[in-house]
């Protein structure tokens, strides 16, 4: 199992942190909506233990991304907010469990072991332009042939396949497809990109916008 700690206060997200690595839990840390969110877009976490009250990007927005996002996460809510209209509102937009300050570490633990035992939903097929991408079975198709892609090209593939025919810019594929040490002026993006087309094959459904980033629609025969 995998948990990402959201939490602005540095020693008790270290002591989390801690507590889940002794019961053999990886664990990683941000200290902000932000890197939350950074950290979200290129690794599967099993669980999110989530702070609310966070500079920055709100916690609520982090969770809401989560939802819109359709991954397979599930939000356990670390907060003193601890009212019932605040749980009421911490569960309506997509908490799988709540838990108030200060709270006990053992309890903390039992309450993330119970998340990733649920079974989590299937992400959705992503489909466009004869192209099709199983997340859960991490197969793609190509006009019903089976086509074998790299790690990376299938992590570009999906981001362009979510965005619905809209454009990619480069640098939004670099920051979801790459982790957070990718070099901001590699070519890496245009390489994979090129190296994709040639997987799926003719005629090209991955194009580029020029000046602008890319984006997967019906076969032009462009060679862009």
């Amino acid at each position: 199992m995998r948990v990402l700690v959201v939490e602005d206060e540095p020693f008790l997200a270290e002591a989390v942190q801690t507590g889940l690595r002794r019961e053999a839990v990886a664990a990683d840390v941000a200290l902000d909506g932000e890197v939350a969110l950074e950290r979200l877009g290129h690794t599967a976490y099993d669980v999110v233990v989530l702070d609310r009250d966070l500079p920055g990007v709100h916690g609520d927005d982090v969770c809401r991304s989560i939802v819109a996002r359709g991954l397979a996460t599930r939000v356990l809510m670390l907060t003193a907010a601890g009212t019932l209209d605040d749980k009421t509102r911490g569960f309506g937009i997509g908490a799988d469990d709540y838990l108030t300050k200060p709270f006990l570490l053992p309890e903390l633990i039992l309450r993330v072991r119970a998340l990733g035992r649920r079974p989590a939903p299937l992400p959705p097929v992503l489909e466009a332009a004869g192209v099709r991408l199983d997340p859960f079975r991490r197969e793609v198709y190509r006009d019903g042939e089976h086509v074998r892609l790299s790690r990376k090209q299938f992590a570009v593939l999906e981001v362009l396949l979510a965005a619905d025919g809209g454009v990619v810019s480069a640098e939004d594929l670099l920051e979801r497809a790459w982790d957070a040490n990718a070099d901001p002026f590699t070519n890496a993006v245009r390489v994979t990109v090129s190296t994709l087309r040639k997987r799926l094959g003719d005629p090209w459904v991955v194009h580029t916008v020029p000046g602008v980033g890319y984006r997967v629609g019906a076969p032009s025969g462009e060679a862009s």
